[in-house]
């Protein structure tokens, strides 16, 4: 079983940045690729982006591209979203999910390739 704790959401003003945290225990961190979804209000969870077990590898939704950077520190059981020039779109609960992949350059890009998921953080971007 794998345990996902968030950090770092919060309330910011477009153009802004945040940086989301996602502890993981419960298993070798390096074992597992890691993804950020997002669910703004009335809308269905989308991708936002995605990261191998190696870090080598890693995929963004094209809304994000450019704005944000997944990034993951295997020393330290944690997989970022940074997070810059943040629009009122980006207003969602955002969510860390993790899943166990025997490549380790894999990068899993839809929610049904995920097993474990965090509780969601709020990301408000005020105009």
């Amino acid at each position: 079983q794998v345990q996902l704790v968030e950090s770092g959401g919060g309330l910011v003003q477009a153009g802004g940045s945040l940086r989301l945290s996602c502890a993981a225990s419960g298993r070798v961190f390096s074992m597992l690729a890691m993804g950020w979804f997002r669910q703004a209000p009335g809308k269905e969870r989308e991708f936002v982006a995605a990261i191998s077990r190696s870090g080598g590898n890693s995929n963004y939704v094209e809304s994000v591209k450019g704005r944000f950077t997944i990034s993951r520190d295997n020393a330290k059981n944690t997989v970022y979203l940074q997070m810059n020039s943040l629009k009122p779109e980006d207003t969602a609960v955002y969510y860390c999910a993790a899943t166990t992949t025997r490549d380790r350059t894999v990068v899993a890009g839809t929610m049904k390739e995920y097993d474990y998921w965090a509780q969601g953080t709020q990301v408000t971007v005020s105009s």
